[in-house]
C-alpha cells in the first residue's frame, strides 16, 4: 500500500494549493447531490455519505450556500432536471500500471470521449469494464496527521475493536484501514481520542503494486493529472508504486 499511501499524500497536499476552487466546489457540489439522493435525506446526521462530503466540502472552504443548493438539488427542490450517474472507467498507464477512474456525470457520451482521449493522448489506454477493477479493493481508509507514537499505539488497540484490518505508521501520521463497513465506527473512534481525521473515506485500494522507471512514472503522473482536470472525474486510483526518485524529478 506504499504507493496509494504516497500518491494520496501527493494529492492531499496537491488538492490544499489547488487555485481552481470553481472546479472543485463544482466537483463537491456533485457529491454532495448525489449522497442526498442516495441517502434520501439531507441531513448529516442522518446520512453518513452525506456528513463525510459535507465535511471534505468545508475543509475545501465551499461556501455554505453552495452546499444548501446541491443538498435541494439531490432532494429534487428547485433543480434543474439534470440527473448525475456514477461511472466507472478503467484503463492502464503509458508504464502498464492499472488506472481507475470514478465519474458523475450528465452526459456519458461526452465523458467517455474526453477520458479516452485523454488517456491516448498520453500514452495510455482506456480498457473494458473489469479490465483492472480486479486489482483494487474497496476499503475505508482514515487517516491522522500529527499523532504521538503512543497516541497513535493506543488507536490501534481500540480500532482493532472497530474493526480494523490494517495500520500504516509514518513520521507522526497514522493510517488506518478496514472493510468499507467499518467507516463510521472507525472514524467515531479516532474522534473518540480527542482527534480529528485529515482523512476519512471509502475508496479503492490496490492489491498488487507496479513500480514505474522515472520516465513512465512522469508519464503516467502527468496522464493522472490530464484526468484529474477533466470537469466531471471524482476521483483516480492506480496501483502505480512511485519511487522517491521519480516523484522528485515530477516535483511533486
Amino acid at each position: 500500500m506504499s504507493g496509494h499511501s504516497k500518491w494520496s499524500t501527493i494529492k492531499h497536499k496537491k488538492a490544499a494549493i489547488d487555485a481552481k476552487r470553481g472546479a472543485v466546489f463544482t466537483r463537491l457540489a456533485r457529491e454532495v447531490t448525489v449522497a442526498t439522493r442516495a441517502g434520501a435525506s439531507g441531513d448529516p446526521a442522518m446520512n453518513f455519505r452525506l456528513r463525510l462530503i459535507m465535511d471534505k466540502a468545508k475543509t475545501a472552504n465551499m461556501p455554505s450556500e453552495n452546499i444548501d443548493r446541491a443538498i435541494k438539488k439531490g432532494l429534487g427542490i428547485g433543480t434543474d432536471g439534470a440527473a448525475f450517474e456514477e461511472i466507472t472507467y478503467e484503463g492502464y498507464g503509458p508504464g502498464g500500471a492499472a488506472i481507475m477512474l470514478m465519474a458523475l456525470t450528465d452526459n456519458r457520451n461526452r465523458t467517455a470521449a474526453e477520458v479516452r482521449s485523454t488517456f491516448s493522448k498520453a500514452g495510455g489506454n482506456l480498457g473494458e469494464s473489469g479490465s483492472v477493477g480486479w486489482i483494487f479493493e474497496s476499503m475505508a481508509v482514515v487517516s491522522v496527521d500529527d499523532v504521538s507514537e503512543e497516541k497513535a499505539e493506543e488507536i490501534e488497540l481500540a480500532a482493532i475493536d472497530a474493526g480494523a484490518d490494517d495500520f500504516k505508521s509514518d513520521e507522526g501520521s497514522l493510517e488506518i484501514t478496514g472493510p468499507p463497513s467499518s467507516l463510521q465506527s472507525l472514524l467515531e473512534c479516532v474522534k473518540a481520542h480527542g482527534l480529528d481525521p485529515s482523512n476519512a473515506v471509502v475508496t479503492m485500494v490496490p492489491t498488487t503494486m507496479m513500480e514505474l522507471d522515472t520516465v513512465k512514472a512522469g508519464q503516467t503522473m502527468r496522464l493522472i493529472d490530464k484526468i484529474e482536470e477533466l470537469d466531471d472525474i471524482q476521483e483516480v486510483y492506480t496501483n502505480a508504486d512511485f519511487t522517491e526518485e521519480a516523484l522528485e524529478a515530477y516535483g511533486a
